[in-house]
């Protein structure tokens, strides 16, 4: 009897653990529960039990992490003995893909028009109703089919303006406006100028600016007519110089009056307690989809933090989480553009363009105004 025992207790020791515990602290596991869409592509899983693999968005009944395995693609996953899921068809173009390319098609139809095309008219396109249309454009694209129209045409009229041959009325209309009044409208929020100063480089823009010491290190303070158009962050003040310089080519840069020292402190005063509010205008240029997404990261409170996933879901496009990433690092006006505040869907910090260490700081020293 003693032997059996001890015979018992050495099978037992050399019994693998559950990897129930590896599975579940796996990223890749949560977006299985949570079935992300966005994820489809990524990787797929598989379950023992059932011998089948899926997508990450399927949505048959979820498994005992103990019986599942992860796979770079399905052909890892047939490999191991695995066959496709007759719900989500892992071994088939993803849904995803298949809408992608068909918004990729509506895309480059709206970019060849003359003008801006009905809505009905794409629609018919695709065999979808109007407002399912509109929909799917907007969940692949973050837009809606108007606004990739007037983006569009923006990068059009910006192109045409660069050319030294066309007039600023001959540019507006090959870039597709058909009104000169709804253009010069526009041209402030499109070009950030009017189109004479576009064409010129910006170089009857005066923009004031100031380098100065705060506690994340070196900051640049930027302002134009309108508003704030930069605070950059950095290590080397002419790093930051360079960077302000090379945004804006033509521009008459002046550097710091006695005046602007003020902006420079309110801005200083702000980084160091981001909870206090910063009562100063902006003036922020990005494409429609970047100041939809700088729009949502502003309505963050201080001291708290919003997935890219989850920005992407508030602003109407569930499947933009990486485009929601890229317009995050591409904000130039940190802490006012609260990118800092946007983590990853395990709560990780990344992807900060003025260094990680910056964002972890910033984000402690709000949480902690907030006890």
């Amino acid at each position: 009897m003693t032997h059996l025992i001890e015979s018992s207790t050495v099978v037992h020791a050399a019994m693998p653990r559950s990897t129930e515990p590896d599975t579940i602290r796996d990223p890749r596991w949560a977006a299985v529960v949570a079935r992300d869409r966005s994820a489809d592509g990524t990787f797929f899983y598989s379950v023992r039990t059932t011998g089948v693999y899926c997508r990450p968005s399927c949505g048959a009944r979820l498994a005992k992490p103990a019986n599942v395995q992860f796979h770079e693609t399905a052909a890892d996953a047939e490999r191991a003995g695995f066959r496709p899921c007759l719900r989500c068809k892992p071994d088939q173009a993803a849904p995803v893909a298949v809408q992608a390319a068909m918004i990729a098609a509506i895309c480059r139809v709206i970019e060849s028009a003359d003008g801006p095309p009905s809505l009905v008219s794409l629609a018919a396109r695709t065999g979808l109703s109007p407002y399912h249309f509109h929909r799917v454009f907007k969940s692949v694209t973050g837009v809606t089919p108007r606004q990739y129209a007037a983006a569009h045409r923006a990068r059009r009229v910006r192109e045409q303006l660069a050319s030294t041959v066309k007039t600023v009325t001959e540019a507006m209309y090959d870039a597709g406006f058909n009104s000169s009044g709804r253009f010069y409208e526009s041209a402030a929020d499109t070009l950030g100028m009017t189109p004479s100063e576009y064409r010129s480089g910006g170089e009857h823009n005066t923009i004031r600016f100031a380098v100065a010491d705060c506690s994340l290190g070196s900051i640049l303070v930027a302002r134009s007519e309108r508003g704030l158009c930069a605070i950059l962050l950095g290590d080397d003040p002419d790093a930051l110089v360079q960077d302000l310089q090379e945004r804006f080519a033509r521009a008459t840069l002046v550097g710091a009056d006695r005046e602007f020292e003020q902006t420079v402190a309110t801005v200083i005063g702000f980084v160091e307690q981001p909870s206090s509010g910063l009562n100063l205008p902006l003036d922020v240029r990005g494409t429609a989809f970047q100041q939809r997404v700088w729009q949502a990261l502003r309505r963050i409170p201080a001291g708290r933090t919003m997935t890219y996933a989850a920005v992407a879901r508030i602003i109407g496009s569930p499947r933009s989480t990486r485009a929601v990433a890229q317009a995050c690092s591409a904000n130039a006006i940190a802490v006012a553009i609260p990118c800092h505040r946007v983590v990853r869907t395990d709560g990780s910090l990344s992807g900060y363009r003025w260094g990680v260490e910056r964002k972890r700081s910033l984000l402690e020293r709000e949480r902690a105004r907030r006890k």
